[in-house]
């Protein structure tokens, strides 16, 4: 128990945590859980599934299941290997290599990740941190070769330095706003994965004080949580060479291309069949669920699209965490609930599919590698029955630890071996998006604090605003913490497709119900309504025009 608690402290970021605490009421969640299962594994080499930490929220009960747990590790460890080898792309980087000469000079995999500094600023020093992140971590170095085989491997390329040129905007009207273009066009440039590099830099200089390191990667060697790496270890390396102290980083105990070269070895033969056996089953009959579109598909996708921004109030966000604490269940899978019922009514169906991010980093070998982890997972959501909204919490909240469970599968296997015939009008399995990203608070300390990770096209955007960008799909749902206990919510759509006036509806929507949900989470789906009564009276009185008298009729004709 003693070791548990200590575990769970570090993770939770508290001083103490007692052996009848509750993981999730200490502010834990999913990610964090599924690190726990990771320490769990090194600290007693045991696998406990994830969904126990769910089952057995205490120290003292998940102890217990460790006792229980066989020993003796089923999967290997991740090791370093000799680079005299080809190296093999991971199975994610193969999905995107191959897209990438489907259509070759696209954009829409290109990352931003625009961070706002304030203070002074030593250049010399910050130049000099980022060229060391550049030299730690080796994907930021590489890029894909084809081979004479047509089979592509990594080429891992000798440290040399990042360029980083200044452009001063002060001088502009609105210098935000000019560097915000100036990000947008930086974003318009594609990634040549062949020749590399796959990283680009530039500092803009808003004011005195005021600045903005404008970073852009390939997804191919980037994810969400490498952002939260790199702002770490540029913040602790740029604080160390400003005040002339050395590198203050630990090395890598391994690599990215360690992790392909594992992940290919690993996940083969009969673990690859037994975890598609799952998902086989799983997504057996999977339906398309069809959107009520402004516009008919075309028949290429486009990745043109749009969004707009809403917030959920404190009271409301406050009483959906006291009902996600109460079900044993996470704000992940409340607020997917709630999109479920929408998604449900919007589109006529029962049968609700959805696709989320998972950071695939259940391996304490990779927690701290920067590199294309984040793997995809589809949720299949059954709303028949008529169910109460806490009894499809309770559907989702299992469909999610099951998929948890077997998250391994890279989603490019998954189309391989569930997709016969492929439709461009469509992505794969599923066309529309969930995510909700927690911000970790120790993610934002120091000078690097500030930027989110995560693909924008903007700085800077308010509720209601809409902004252009490239759209993986047909719809995304976003949400965030906000901050004083409200959520941010961002719905980004193709434009092929929605009208802003669409996406700024289903906002309004999701809202209504999210409200209802939390008043009441014992109603029934088919019972929640999808309109507020401000909108309820301007459908029923307010879009009826006056009233008028019937005339005296004698008889139906």
């Amino acid at each position: 128990e003693e070791l548990l608690a200590g575990v769970w402290a570090q993770l939770l970021g508290v001083d103490r945590v007692g052996a009848t605490d509750n993981f999730f009421e200490l502010g834990g969640h999913s990610l964090l859980a599924t690190q726990v299962i990771s320490r769990i594994r090194d600290v007693f080499g045991a696998d406990v599934p994830v969904a126990t930490m769910f089952d057995r929220p205490t120290v003292r009960d998940l102890a217990d299941a460790v006792e229980g747990a066989a020993r003796g590790l089923a999967v290997p460890p991740v090791r370093a290997v000799g680079r005299d080898q080809v190296l093999p792309l991971s199975f994610a980087q193969q999905r995107l290599w191959f897209l990438d000469h489907l259509e070759p000079g696209s954009t829409e995999y290109n990352l931003p990740l625009p961070i706002r500094l304030d203070g002074d600023l030593d250049v010399a020093a910050l130049g000099a941190a980022l060229d060391a992140v550049v030299a730690r971590h080796e994907v930021l170095r590489t890029r894909l070769s084809d081979g004479i085989d047509g089979v592509a491997h990594q080429v891992i390329e000798p440290p040399s330095g990042i360029p980083m040129p200044v452009v001063d905007v002060s001088g502009d009207a609105d210098p935000l706003r000019a560097a915000e273009q100036l990000i947008a066009r930086d974003m318009e440039a594609a990634f040549d994965l062949a020749t590399g590099p796959l990283i680009r830099a530039a500092l803009v200089r808003l004011a005195a004080g005021e600045h903005i390191l404008a970073l852009a990667m390939h997804h191919v060697v980037f994810d969400e949580w490498s952002g939260r790496i790199l702002r770490r270890e540029l913040t602790a390396l740029y604080e160390g060479f400003s005040a002339g102290q050395p590198d203050p980083l630990s090395p890598l105990p391994a690599q990215y291309a360690d992790f392909a070269v594992w992940q290919r070895e690993w996940l083969s033969g009969e673990v690859l069949d037994g975890q598609l056996d799952y998902w086989r089953g799983k997504l057996d009959a999977l339906p398309v669920l069809e959107l009520p579109t402004d516009r008919p598909r075309p028949q290429t996708r486009s990745s043109e699209g749009g969004a707009t921004r809403f917030t959920v109030p404190a009271e409301t966000a406050d009483a959906l965490r006291a009902l996600s604490r109460a079900s044993g269940a996470t704000m992940f899978m409340t607020l997917l609930a709630a999109f479920d019922v929408v998604l449900g009514r919007y589109c006529g169906a029962d049968d609700v599919v959805v696709g989320t991010p998972v950071a695939n980093r259940n391996r304490a070998e990779t927690e701290d590698l920067i590199g294309f982890f984040v793997n995809t997972l589809v949720l299949r959501t059954d709303l028949s029955g008529d169910p109460t909204f806490g009894e499809l919490l309770d559907r989702v909240r299992k469909t999610a630890l099951n998929a948890y469970a077997h998250q391994d599968v890279p989603f490019e296997q998954l189309v391989d071996a569930l997709v016969a015939e492929r439709d461009r009008s469509r992505t794969p399995l599923f066309q529309v998006f969930f995510n909700y990203a927690l911000e970790d608070a120790q993610d934002g300390a120091g000078l690097l604090g500030q930027g989110d990770g995560r693909p924008r096209d903007e700085v800077r955007v308010k509720d209601g605003d809409t902004a252009p960008r490239n759209t993986l799909f047909d719809l995304t749902l976003r949400f965030g913490d906000a901050g004083e206990g409200a959520l941010s919510g961002e719905i980004e759509y193709s434009t092929a497709l929605f009208d802003p006036a669409t996406a700024e509806r289903l906002a309004r929507s999701l809202s209504t119900v999210l409200d209802a949900v939390a008043e009441d989470a014992g109603q029934r789906v088919a019972d929640v309504s999808l309109v507020s009564g401000g909108e309820l009276e301007a459908l029923v009185r307010g879009w009826s025009g006056p009233e008028v008298a019937l005339p005296g009729v004698g008889g139906v004709h």
